[in-house]
């Protein structure tokens, strides 16, 4: 089930497609749901016209696919997406961590902390969010948050592999791991070792992609 949108100042369809695209992303709506507008704009607790343009711009971003007379869907996803997105986030992440070095790493480790009582808990939700939030931190150190916004912006397909892998209580721990030792290398200035651990940590999910289309072949596509 999704929650009403809450209303900003934003336009309504604005709302209700960052709602749609989190639930995406979070596999509220898994790959290949069929969606119905009558259950969406209830659920929402909107109408039918911004609904319709959120749906229109799920479609251009190649997350919904509309068939004439037939309905719409969750796309699956699409492997060289997973890719192009891995590339960018990577590449990105690494400039950032260059910038970031010998920065304030305060909230870095509390965020570690948070993502070690989500795990011990068995917390996928909070762990991701904890996630989310530790890169972002990264950039914004770096001075450089808005490029955080447009890495989130094009990396959905890579998230929605990434939330397959999190109910393994082994990843949790590994992925911990590593964000830590990311954090002790920007403490230490290391610009060179923490960039070589920035970006193996980006081609995780990635590397992994083979063994999630054999557990979850519904959910992928070419």
């Amino acid at each position: 089930m999704l929650m009403p949108v809450v209303r900003t100042r934003r336009r309504a369809s604005d709302e209700v497609y960052a709602a749609l695209v989190t639930a995406i992303r979070d596999l509220r709506l898994a790959p290949g749901t069929a969606l119905s507008e009558t259950d969406l704009a209830e659920q929402l607790g909107v109408s039918r016209t911004p609904l319709r343009e959120a749906i229109a711009r799920l479609a251009d971003a190649g997350l919904v696919t509309v068939v004439p007379q037939v309905g719409t869907r969750v796309a699956l996803i699409r492997l060289r997406d997973v890719e192009e997105a891995r590339f960018v986030r990577e590449n990105l992440e690494a400039a950032a961590f260059a910038g970031a070095c010998g920065g304030d790493v305060a909230e870095l480790r509390a965020l570690l902390d948070r993502q070690r009582l989500a795990a011990r808990a068995g917390d996928p939700d909070g762990f991701f969010a904890a996630d989310e939030a530790l890169h972002e931190q990264i950039f914004v150190l770096s001075g450089h948050p808005g490029a955080w916004q447009a890495v989130q912006r094009m990396k959905v397909q890579l998230d929605r592999l990434r939330r397959l892998s999190l109910p393994d209580p082994r990843t949790l721990r590994e992925l911990l791991a590593e964000h830590r030792a990311i954090v002790d290398a920007l403490e230490r200035g290391d610009v060179a070792g923490g960039s070589d651990l920035v970006r193996a940590h980006a081609r995780r999910a990635a590397d992994q992609a083979p063994a999630l289309r054999r557990e979850h072949p519904d959910y992928f596509t070419d």
